[in-house]
């Protein structure tokens, strides 16, 4: 603890150090480079970005408008021509509250040409007399439009996917089929992105990726990605950022990138309030949240709340294990499953604009899970030997319960200043949260009497972080832009273990300081770079209690991780921008891969966490294309991963006291990963209809270096994913939309694991100008029995298939409304906050998850 203080006490003293050199006072600015207004800021373009040398001082600003619904159109291309001789001067594109700047404008007569996808281009006069003059033209209005897309700009086809130097964004809101589903259904339309049918991300895949919300982490994040995107409504979700080669300004962790979930939020004047729900034969919700500002002070109110019901299926699966003697045992199980759960957050909201130069920003989050998961009449028969000529030994039936509740609390403030020199800037965040946790099971057993029938797990579970973080940027003349920062994270973990034979706990206490310096520099032949590093040095103290050894410390070393990051893009004639990119990046064990508990809510498959594993390091190469021609939007990619000390689970043979035997997975640092592979993603508009799809390929090369040619594996193969989906508007209102989504077979580390598919079909009609919407919804219609998912396990001393179906053909109805009278101010500052974005997650978390009766393959999707 002392290395932590110690470092970020130098990093502060270093960092004043720094800041003084920007200028007395905090004015900012290197000398003989003078400041500007708040608002000049907030238009002014990232260095490098091609500008005209100033002829002149005035300005020309208003904002872009639907008509029919006096909705911001956000992203709108702005041009600026001569009026004689209609050539283009100037230009800008609207924000996200729609509205637009064009300064340092010289005195004469123009057209400015406004036009984005789908509507009207719309040309106004503008004169400007004064070099000083101030033009505001209020709010814009355009209309819809008839005409041949050949005519509308290339800036529409980024409406749906954007690509910027070291992210692609996904805004979701563009897509109108994003209605009645919760984050997960979001996720599975992301190019690069995987979502199983649980809710698990994998991102070109690898499991191994960091989910922010906003920016920020959640303890209910590290606990399951999967019940977290379960908390979050559809409609609530603005934009999806996937970071493939993340800046130093972001956590080392997260090998494969980072996944930042931008939600929807208000900056309008006056009264808002909306509501969205659904109800289908599967689950139902429901979502309220409402804005209110006015002047320099806003409030947020929303709530959140989903049902899952009526989600049955079933498995059924065949084990062989061999022991040291060559004796063969087969375990066959068979069992009918059904889940519920319900899951909701509650989340208030302020900011204040205290001056032009400083505001502060604080939200506070409340969360809640309860998951339930039943196998009921789990038929186990164990043979002494290979089937079918071998007598039965052992058959029990039981009834299993998993119980997996949680509840959730984040908290965080932000402060922001600015300076006088456009894009300087000092922010100081905090954050606290907290995540509780109990995972529970009980296995009653038939035929025997009451007392002596049930087998109960009890696993309560908390994780707490605390963050302190500082960042500071500013530019370098017209063209470079600095940024450095320090972080630190204080983690408390705690693990309660109560069984038969294995009581316990475990505390692990894991702190970690950081400092990052970033550069960027832009040229005027439209090269960009950014390159930056980050240092990170981890102290852990743990202690394990265990029955009956009393308690004990764990020696865990500490340790420094440096993390080199650099992005380098080139944007040519055309519209096409290519990038090449490198980062290294590390993969901190969660407490799922932590955890000593000994989870046996199945006696055939037991699984163990391992509280000394260290982390993995994951090397990143990636080199991208991305096109724009006539109506059509091209993103493709080619990269390559390799992940060294690789945390793999490692099956072994063992009995239980009664002499029955099972297969115990423990997690060591044993892995070596290789993964080549491309993504392609198209997006086509032609008039009233939309379609886009693409693919994500890779070749996995695994390896677990074990010494042991008992437990030595490896395995490789092709992987791949596809993604279809469309919208077409019938008009009058009407719109329809379909998606599909399938995975093909996983390679694991000991098999395979099966692929699956999804697909759906929706209506829809907006009524009164848009503010209200119903819906109609029909998810895998053709499959009403269910479809199947087959996996293997194969290794010298283990061999396992299964089977699961799975029933979740659904039918649901949609609604939303929209209240309130708003009103056009300035845009907002950019709020900036805490993001804590280093643990390798999960699907367990807090606790570890139950496990399910048949695994699904060897070792975890990587």
């Amino acid at each position: 603890m002392k290395k932590i203080l110690l470092i970020l006490t130098i990093f502060s003293i270093f960092s004043t150090d720094i800041l003084a050199q920007f200028g007395p006072g905090g004015g900012g600015g290197f000398p003989g480079m003078g400041g500007g207004t708040r608002k000049d800021r907030e238009q002014m373009a990232i260095p490098g970005t091609a500008q005209a040398q100033p002829k002149g001082s005035a300005k020309i600003s208003g904002y872009v408008v639907d008509s029919s619904v006096s909705k911001a159109v956000e992203y709108a291309s702005v041009a600026l021509m001569v009026k004689a001789t209609k050539k283009p001067v100037d230009g800008a594109i609207c924000d996200d509250k729609g509205k637009f700047s064009i300064t340092r404008v010289a005195t004469g007569e123009y057209i400015l040409s406004i036009s984005f996808m789908g509507y009207q281009t719309k040309k106004m006069d503008v004169n400007i007399v004064n070099k000083n003059d101030e033009i505001d033209l209020g709010v814009i209005k355009l209309g819809y439009s008839t005409q041949n897309l050949a005519e509308v700009t290339v800036e529409g086809q980024r409406s749906l996917i954007e690509d910027k130097v070291d992210r692609m964004v996904y805004n979701a809101e563009k897509d109108a089929s994003n209605k009645g589903g919760d984050g997960a259904d979001v996720l599975r339309k992301v190019p690069s992105l995987t979502v199983d049918l649980d809710g698990n991300v994998s991102l070109r895949g690898s499991s191994n990726v960091k989910v922010l919300i906003n920016n920020k982490p959640s303890t209910i994040i590290a606990s399951s990605v999967a019940d977290a995107l379960k908390q979050i409504p559809a409609d609530m979700i603005k934009s999806v950022e996937v970071i493939t080669s993340p800046s130093a300004k972001y956590d080392a962790e997260g090998s494969s990138g980072i996944i930042n979930i931008i939600t929807k939020k208000n900056t309008l004047q006056g009264l808002t309030l909306n509501m969205d729900t659904s109800v289908g034969i599967r689950g139902g919700n429901l979502s309220l949240n409402g804005n209110y500002r006015k002047g320099t002070m806003g409030f947020s109110v929303g709530g959140f709340g989903r049902a899952n019901y009526n989600i049955n299926g079933r498995f059924d699966n065949t084990q062989i294990t061999s022991d040291s003697f060559g004796n063969q045992t087969t375990n066959v199980q068979g069992a009918e499953t059904r889940n519920s759960g319900l899951f909701g957050n509650y989340q208030f909201g302020w900011d204040w604009d205290i001056n032009k130069t400083n505001s502060i920003t604080a939200s506070l989050k409340l969360g809640a899970r309860n998951q339930y998961n039943y196998q009921d009449g789990l038929l186990t028969q164990i043979y002494r030997g290979l089937l079918p000529n071998t007598p039965l030994a052992i058959s029990t039936t039981r009834d299993v319960e998993s119980i997996d509740n949680s509840n959730n609390v984040d908290a965080n403030i932000d402060y922001v200043h600015t300076y006088k020199k456009p894009q300087q800037e000092l922010t100081i965040s905090g954050q606290f949260s907290r995540n509780n946790r109990v995972n529970d099971f009980t296995n009653k057993i038939a035929g025997l009497p009451d007392g002596s029938n049930l087998i109960t797990n009890t696993n309560p579970s908390s994780n707490q972080e605390t963050t302190l973080q500082v960042d500071y940027q500013t530019p370098i003349g017209k063209t470079q832009m600095i940024e450095f920062g320090g972080k630190g994270i204080f983690r408390k973990v705690n693990s309660v273990f109560r069984q038969i034979g294995n009581n316990g706990s475990l505390d692990y206490d894991q702190n970690i300081a950081a400092s990052y310096f970033s550069y960027t520099l832009t040229t005027k032949k439209k090269y960009s770079l950014k390159v930056g590093g980050r240092y990170e040095y981890t102290n852990i103290d743990a202690t394990q209690v265990t029955e009956g050894k009393g308690s004990q410390n764990i020696d865990i070393p500490d340790y420094g991780t440096f993390v080199p990051s650099i992005n380098l893009s080139k944007s040519i004639k055309g519209g096409t921008t290519l990038k090449l990119a490198y980062n290294r990046r590390i993969q901190r064990p969660s407490l799922q891969f932590l955890n000593p508990n000994r989870n046996a809510s199945n006696p055939s498959n037991v699984t163990e966490g391992n509280p000394l594993l260290s982390p993995e390091f994951t090397n990143n190469y990636e080199f991208t294309v991305n096109t724009f021609f006539k109506n059509v939007f091209l993103t493709s990619a080619l990269f390559m991963r390799n992940t060294t000390g690789g945390i793999e689970s490692v099956r072994t043979n063992d009995v239980d006291t009664q002499g029955k035997p099972f297969i115990l997975t423990r997690y060591l640092n044993i892995g070596n990963q290789d993964a080549y592979g491309m993504n392609l993603f198209v997006n086509v508009t032609a008039g009233k209809l939309q379609i886009g799809g693409g693919t994500d390929v890779f070749y996995s090369v695994l390896k677990n270096n074990n010494p042991n040619p008992l437990f030595n594996a490896s395995n490789e193969g092709w992987v791949a994913s596809f993604r279809m989906f469309g919208n077409y508007n019938l008009g009058k209102g009407w719109g329809i939309q379909a998606f599909s989504f399938y995975r093909g077979n996983q390679v694991q580390l000991q098999g395979n694991q099966g692929g699956f598919g999804i697909y759906s079909l929706g209506f829809k009609r907006d009524f009164l100008n848009k503010k209200g919407s119903i819906g109609f919804g029909a998810e895998n219609f053709f499959t009403p029995n269910g479809f199947t998912i087959k996996s293997n396990i194969d290794s010298p001393t283990i061999t396992q298939n299964s089977v699961t179906t799975l029933r979740n053909m659904n039918f649901k109805v949609t609604f939303s409304y929209r209240l309130g009278k708003i009103s056009f101010v300035d845009a907002k500052k950019k709020k900036k906050s805490v993001n804590n974005d280093d643990m390798k997650d999960g699907d367990g978390g807090g606790g570890q998850q139950a496990a399910p009766a048949a695994p699904a393959g060897g070792g975890r999707p990587r």
